[in-house]
């Protein structure tokens, strides 16, 4: 049977819940409609989340972002609702969505929001050399 749209987020537990480690997620199909015209709206979306006690199941994410599809909203609301309901459903220590809306009447819109954890604090960052900036000068490709 093929599936449908859903609005229900399931989640699976943190197979690491004593870590923080980053999930990175891009979703280059998001549309939704424009509720002014009723023409159909585009979104590179990208989502990154670091979990607490849950992860989010992708078929079940993929299924949810279907559900936009025929729904009619503005770039601003729709992003704070996906954060919104992905923070109810998991419960992350972080979240961030990044929503690339493709250009309107010669506008692109980017739309990004978070979702901190309460008293949730990132570690420091710790830079990394790339590989082949390492390298000398005559290894270098």
């Amino acid at each position: 049977m093929p599936s449908e749209p859903s609005k229900t987020l399931e989640t699976f537990p943190n197979p690491q819940p004593q870590r923080d480690y980053q999930i990175h997620m891009e979703i280059p199909e998001f549309t939704c409609l424009c509720p002014k015209t009723g023409q159909p709206d585009f979104a590179h979306l990208t989502l990154d989340y670091i979990p607490d006690a849950a992860c989010v199941e992708l078929k079940s994410l993929k299924l949810y972002i279907w559900s936009f599809r025929d729904e009619g909203h503005f770039h601003e609301a729709v992003t704070n609702r996906i954060v919104d309901d992905l923070a109810a459903a998991l419960k992350p220590r972080y979240l961030r969505l990044t929503a690339r809306f493709y250009v309107r009447g010669g506008i692109f819109t980017n739309v990004v929001a978070e979702h901190r954890q309460p008293g949730w604090q990132p570690p420091a960052r710790v830079e990394l050399q790339e590989f082949a900036s390492a390298l000398p000068p005559n290894v270098r490709g």
